[in-house]
């Protein structure tokens, strides 16, 4: 098999860090691109940190983003110039960005997850299902931990199940958003979709979504112990998104879910 010619932006952060150690590993790939949104004298593995160009990405099949949504339109509109396909793990996109990404998915590839884990992609269908066969009569609320370093919350990975609760009670996600809270030791429910963030430590990530009725609990929950399982999760994606036409992906596409 023909090794994919890989970019990786935000190369210098934590993802991308990691992604570039998954990728060494994976014989599908080849690094052919190192990215950061500033100038950087010096080589990873031999690869000079390059800016994100036209020249840059000329000769890449694949591009993987986890960085900020500035850069990754920056990103975007070189890929649809050069007709890249582009994985998106980049999150806090605003509602007006995530129609813009769907008006760039038309003409190129495109596949975007709030998290590239494949057990929380799984949580997220569970989710819905356990969202839409509970009914009105239970409340529901996410709390979520991460590393003291992430500035967003609640974090995509929340959002994305919070559109999975909004899903099963077929429910307009922007409307039936709640109170966001920071670092708080407990949290209401309610009948829009409340969320506590919670930053401390080097905690890579812990979801859990819980509904309840007021005469019972009912918990989903997901546990990250390695970053790696999110890159091997973006490399999947990328693997999958080569066969794939122009189109709005998602990990729910790769995993086959209905």
């Amino acid at each position: 098999m023909k090794k994919i010619n890989l970019a990786i932006t935000g190369c210098m952060g934590r993802m991308g860090s990691q992604i570039i150690k998954s990728a060494k590993k994976d014989q599908n790939f080849k690094i052919t691109a190192l990215t950061e949104n500033k100038r950087i004298n010096r080589k990873i593995n031999g690869i000079a940190i390059d800016l994100n160009t036209y020249k840059t990405f000329k000769k890449v099949d694949l591009i993987i983003d986890f960085t900020v949504p500035k850069c990754t339109f920056e990103i975007l509109k070189i890929a649809l110039k050069l007709k890249k396909r582009v994985v998106i793990g980049t999150t806090g996109f605003s509602k007006k960005e995530e129609s813009l990404i769907e008006k760039y998915s038309k003409k190129i590839p495109i596949l975007k997850a709030g998290n590239m884990s494949l057990g929380i992609n799984l949580l997220m269908y569970l989710t819905e299902i356990a969202s839409g066969s509970l009914g009105k009569k239970f409340l529901s609320k996410i709390f979520e931990i991460h590393h003291k370093h992430k500035k967003d919350f609640p974090s995509g990975t929340a959002l994305m199940l919070a559109k999975g609760i909004a899903t099963g009670k077929k429910k307009n996600f922007h409307n039936i958003i709640g109170k966001k809270y920071l670092n708080k030791k407990t949290f209401p429910y309610s009948n829009r979709i409340n969320f506590n963030s919670v930053r401390k430590g080097e905690i890579i990530g812990e979801h859990e979504v819980k509904f309840s009725s007021g005469k019972e609990i009912i918990t989903l929950n997901h546990e990250a112990f390695d970053r790696a399982l999110y890159s091997e999760g973006a490399l999947s994606a990328a693997k999958w998104l080569m066969t794939k036409k122009p189109g709005l992906y998602s990990m729910r596409d790769l995993m086959n879910f209905k």
